[in-house]
C-alpha cells in the first residue's frame, strides 16, 4: 500500500478562515479535473488569524500534485 501525503496551504490574516474554506473548493476541482485516486480534503480553522486548507495524495501523485498546485508544506497523512 502506497503512503498518502497531506499536503498543506496556510492563509493567515483576519480572512483566513474563508479563503481556507474557498480553497478547498478549488482543489476538489483540480482533483475530478486529474482524476485522481484520492479525494481527501478539508479545512482547518486554526486560530482567528491562521487557517490551513488541505488535500491527500498518494506518493505516486505527490511530486505532479506539488509541482503543479505549490502547497506551502507536506507531511504523512494518518487517518
Amino acid at each position: 500500500m502506497s503512503r498518502k501525503i497531506k499536503l498543506i496551504w496556510d492563509f493567515r490574516g483576519p480572512a483566513s478562515a474563508k479563503t481556507a474554506e474557498h480553497h478547498e473548493i478549488h482543489l476538489k476541482e483540480f482533483i475530478a479535473i486529474e482524476k485522481l485516486p484520492l479525494n481527501i480534503t478539508g479545512f482547518k480553522i486554526i486560530n482567528d488569524m491562521h487557517a490551513i486548507a488541505f488535500m491527500v495524495v498518494t506518493d505516486e501523485n505527490m511530486i505532479q500534485v506539488r509541482d503543479a498546485l505549490k502547497p506551502h508544506r507536506g507531511e504523512v497523512y494518518s487517518e
